[in-house]
């Protein structure tokens, strides 16, 4: 416990506090947020992992062009799926959040720069902008990530795939990677304040094209998305209903 209280005073907020300045500032000298994305997030993500002793595999890289937009969709297990993310996905992409993360002081303005977009979930006009402002990005070269299960699963297991990842894919017209993750949920289960060090990995599907895809036949690609999921998962291990 006590080292797990370490981490989160020094590398969780002190370390944190630190590249979000630091990320503020390189946005003054890249407003598109690239910059703030590869020289902030990234080494942050990074060293959270290895202070908690955390390890990282990432396999399927050679299933993506690193130049193309996509939408990932991966499953939710801890907030570790960020940082090894962050850390081992070398493609230029953007969070998809809910808006109350961004009101956190300072790594909120951070990841703001970094054009990490927040959705509103009290506010139907001011997700239609958001929406709207992410499939724009999309169409101008950069890639999403959204945890489309909406929240992390308690029990480890796979969730019902909501529909608005999707959405936003049938509009953009990206083509939708599934994002196998394993292991997260043992350094830090969701609910937990305990860290254990672990050993995560990452699998990338291949992706899965929109262009043929309406919104009638919606729940056929949710399906399509889910069976890679559930296939990957039950390849690495990990637990799905």
């Amino acid at each position: 416990m006590i080292r797990s209280i370490f981490i989160w005073a020094f590398f969780g907020v002190i370390n944190t506090l630190i590249w979000a300045l630091f990320g503020i500032f390189l946005s003054l000298f890249s407003p598109g947020g690239r910059i703030v994305h590869f020289y902030c997030a990234v080494p942050w993500s990074k060293t959270i992992l290895w202070a908690n002793g955390v390890r990282v595999e990432i396999h399927g890289l050679n299933k993506i062009d690193k130049d193309k937009a996509y939408i990932y969709i991966p499953n939710h297990l801890s907030f570790f799926d960020i940082f090894a993310l962050l850390a081992c996905l070398p493609v230029d992409f953007k969070f998809i959040f809910k808006e109350e993360i961004m009101r956190v002081p300072i790594l909120g303005w951070a990841m703001r720069k970094a054009d990490y977009i927040s959705i509103s979930r009290s506010s139907p006009a001011k997700a239609r902008r958001s929406v709207k402002q992410a499939v724009d990005m999309v169409k101008n070269g950069a890639s999403l990530v959204i945890f489309a299960e909406g929240t992390r699963s308690e029990d480890g297991h796979l969730q019902p795939l909501k529909r608005g990842a999707f959405q936003l894919a049938l509009s953009s017209g990206s083509p939708i990677v599934p994002v196998a993750i394993k292991g997260s949920n043992r350094v830090m289960p969701k609910g937990a304040f305990k860290l254990k060090k672990g050993f995560i990995t990452i699998q990338l599907g291949r992706p899965i094209p929109t262009v043929n895809y309406e919104k009638k036949t919606m729940p056929e690609l949710i399906e399509r998305v889910t069976g890679c999921l559930r296939t990957m998962l039950e390849e690495e291990g990990q637990g799905v209903k």
